[in-house]
């Protein structure tokens, strides 16, 4: 419990330097238009292709299993439609995310560190928590919510393939079913978790990473750990949210 306390403590220190007044704000703007690519824009695939199937394989168990002359055809794509809106796109995916992005954000900072290049930017006068780890902040919390968009759409063209592909279903009663009683406060709930989301997965990836002691073994280490606190945190925000957002 003592060593929890003290990595809460040390990430608290370590955010209050990251949030300290930028010295040039031009140095800033490159590392954020870097990050951005590196961290968003290179996800990108990854998620329509994940998003894609993941929307096929929800439509088809869904039509399997809640199959019933008791319920509407349309019923399978309204809860296409709020698993993809409410938890897959936003939750699920940024755990997803976590893997890839939270392990490299971790790992190029533990290397840095154990190669001693932090400690070369802190003997030239650089704030080196602010520099190295505000940019891959800012720019994961843009570009999450802009890869929970992408995640949507193709998790709805995935649903819609399981009717032109598999013919499970007309396409047009699962388009009736996606929008039947749309609510837009749910897109909206997807964004804000998202934001959330995405501060956790960039501070505590950046965390374990800058703060490693030792050599390359150590840095794997770091790497594991990030991906496994930031999910335990993603899940825990998810309940906290969903019930402040929807209850």
């Amino acid at each position: 419990m003592t060593k929890i306390f003290a990595s809460v403590g040390k990430y608290m220190m370590l955010m209050w330097r990251v949030f300290a007044r930028p010295e040039r704000i031009r140095m800033y703007l490159k590392q954020y238009l870097k990050e951005l690519e590196q961290l968003g824009v290179n996800s990108i695939g990854i998620v329509l292709l994940i998003s894609l199937f993941i929307g096929a394989v929800i439509t088809v168990q869904i039509k399997l299993n809640i199959e019933s002359p008791w319920m509407p055809r349309w019923t399978v794509g309204y809860v296409t439609r709020e698993i993809l809106l409410l938890e897959f796109s936003s939750a699920i995916m940024c755990l997803i995310l976590s893997g890839k992005v939270g392990s490299n954000i971790a790992s190029e900072l533990g290397t840095m560190r154990v190669t001693q290049q932090i400690d070369a930017l802190e003997i030239m006068g650089i704030n080196s928590a602010s520099y190295l780890i505000l940019p891959k902040i800012a720019a994961l919390m843009t570009m999450i919510p802009i890869l929970v968009v992408f995640s949507i759409f193709a998790g709805t063209i995935g649903a819609f393939c399981s009717c032109w592909i598999i013919g499970i279903m007309p396409a047009s009663t699962l388009e009736f079913g996606l929008q039947y009683m749309f609510v837009e406060w749910y897109v909206w709930c997807s964004f804000i978790k998202s934001f959330f989301f995405a501060f956790i997965i960039a501070s505590v990836s950046s965390y374990f990473g800058y703060t490693v002691e030792g050599g390359s073994i150590e840095v794997g280490k770091a790497s594991t750990n990030s991906v496994v606190v930031s999910s335990v945190l993603i899940l825990f925000a998810d309940l906290v949210l969903t019930k402040l957002l929807m209850g």
